[in-house]
Order: structure tokens, then sequence, then C-alpha cells
């Protein structure tokens, strides 16, 4: 699909803090996280990923918010300064057949960003100088409306999912492999660009969680992956913060939801502040195409969206690429 002319947004930087999904009362030590690894089948609280080499992340290297011990301090992370709106962000969602179209410019509809590339005057620059500019994207996406769980997982690629801001959600690595919540810098919405202006997120947008799933019961629908399952908030039925231990070697459980606007006991992946943050491996029996940009020239070696069909393992050669910073 051919990229749209970038929106042209000018704001003056302002001071931000660092911003992390996070809930009340949490569980989870997030001054503490243990740093995230890929795996070449489905692991809890790991990533199967379709790649097999990586090359080098955005991020210079460990900032001073790692602990020397394996874990970061997800409180102590800064982010990228900036309030940038995006008047022209734009979103469809419609059903048509048994396929969910999704249809987005990749700008946020509900919340600003930071300013893109980094400023060098900005504290992020020192540890992750983002060179990339955000422009608009032209991405359309189909899903199963009503998915059905494959007998067994895929692996996944660079892109997994889009959250109801309209913005493409990846992976939880950079190109280099690396947890890319750990190790790079994103804005104060959770999101950054990578080389042909994609402003993504690694993780559900603490804006998105924000919005969407205020309040302590069961949290609520937030996005949707590239197998047409839902991807909620971290909380169960009665409110309780859901982890790792509480979720398959996807990062997903089966339990009752409201989802296609009714109550259902249905699969669905959790957004949790643990990597593999959202989505670790493929339960679906369908997976589409990741969104394509830059005039229609696809990111890496194989479909972004997803790996080999349900069942048949991890590919011999390099499967769907992470779209590189």
């Amino acid at each position: 699909m051919a990229r749209v002319a970038a929106v042209l947004v000018t704001a003056f930087a302002v001071v931000a803090f660092a911003a992390f999904p996070a809930t009340s009362a949490s569980s989870v030590d997030e001054t503490h996280l243990p740093l995230g690894k890929t795996v070449t089948q489905p692991t809890r609280g790991a990533l199967w990923t379709c790649q097999t080499s990586f090359g080098q992340g955005g991020a210079s290297g460990q900032g001073p918010w790692f602990n020397g011990d394996g874990t970061w301090n997800a409180q102590a992370k800064p982010v990228v300064d900036g309030d940038v709106s995006w008047p022209d962000a734009k979103l469809t969602i419609t059903k048509q057949g048994n396929q969910r179209v999704i249809t987005t410019t990749d700008l946020p509809t509900d919340h600003t960003t930071g300013v893109f590339p980094v400023a060098a005057s900005d504290d992020a620059h020192q540890y992750d100088p983002n060179p990339n500019r955000i422009s608009a994207q032209s991405v359309t996406l189909e899903v199963p409306l009503n998915p059905k769980r494959a007998t067994s997982p895929s692996c996944v690629g660079g892109e997994v999912g889009i959250l109801k801001s309209g913005v493409v959600l990846f992976d939880a690595v950079d190109a280099g492999g690396r947890d890319a919540v750990g190790y790079e810098v994103q804005d104060h919405c959770d999101g950054h660009p990578q080389n042909a202006g994609e402003y993504h997120y690694h993780s559900v947008s603490s804006c998105v969680l924000a919005k969407l799933d205020r309040g302590t019961g069961q949290s609520k629908l937030v996005g949707w992956a590239f197998d047409g399952f839902g991807i909620y908030g971290p909380r169960a039925e009665k409110g309780r913060e859901l982890t790792n231990a509480d979720l398959d070697e996807c990062h997903g459980t089966t339990s009752k939801v409201v989802f296609n606007g009714r109550r259902q006991r249905i699969y669905h992946y959790v957004a949790t502040t643990e990597f593999p943050y959202t989505v670790g491996c493929f339960r679906g029996t369908s997976t589409v195409q990741g969104p394509t940009a830059g005039g229609g020239v696809r990111r890496g070696a194989g479909p972004l969206g997803g790996g080999p069909p349900p069942g048949a393992g991890p590919p011999g050669a390099p499967g769907a690429g992470l779209p590189p910073r």
C-alpha cells in the first residue's frame, strides 16, 4: 500500500516523566522488571518470534534505569519530550462478512505524541537518539471477526496487532532482538516511529489504557491481534491484576469478556507490565500480514504479521522481519 503524505505538526517540547502501563495496587514490582528474551518455541513469559537473526537496535545501550542484575526500573526510565497533536489522524473499523476491516493512517486518534526526531536537548537523546520522523501511513487490515483457536500456536513477526487508537502494535523486541520496552525510549504514550515513519507501540499504551480501561473491574477491549483475537487490559473479572503466571505461552487466557458486543467465553490476549507485554505468539487459526509502508515496500523477509501456518513450527530461514529502526 502506498504511503500517504505526512502530517506536519509543530509543538513546543514539554518536560515528561517516565510512563508505563500500570494498574493500581500492582502485584508486579515495576522497579525490577526482568528483561525479556526471544525463544524458538512457545514459552510463557517469552516471545516466540519467526525471526532467526537480528541487526542493530535503536538505543545505544543500557541506560541508568537498568539495575545491573538483568532487571530494569520502569519508574526511572525517561520519555521523549513533546506533546504533538495529529488532527488528521483517521481510523475506521467496519464489519464485512466474516472480517473486521480496519483502515488507519497509523496516527493516534486519541492522544498526543512526543517530538521526533528526538531533539539533542532532550534527555532521552543520550540514550536513544531516534532520528525518525512520524508520518501518516495508509494501512488496511482484515482480521477474522470470529477468530478460532488453532491446534498449536504460531510464531510472530515484527507487527502483531493494532490498538483502538489506530496505532499499530509491534512485538516486544527491537530490531536488535532486545526487550524494546526496557531498552528503547518511547514518548509519554509509549510510542515512537521506525525508519519508514510508522509510529507504533511495543506494549499497550498507557494513554490507551487511561482512556479505555479505567476503573477497578474487569478490563476492556483495547485492540485486536492479527489473528483476530482481542487484546484486553490487565485485570481479570473481579479486578485482580493478571501476570505471566496467569497466562499461557502466547500471553493470553480464556475467560468471559465482552467481544463483538456481547459477553462470551473466548480466548484473548492480556496487556501486562511483564514481557512480552501483549502477544507472545499467535493462538489463532489465521493471521494477516502486517501493514506495509514506504511505497508498498515490505519490510522484512516475510509477512510482517505472522509466521508459518499454525502447527508448522519455526521457519528454516528468517521469517517475518522486524521493521527496522
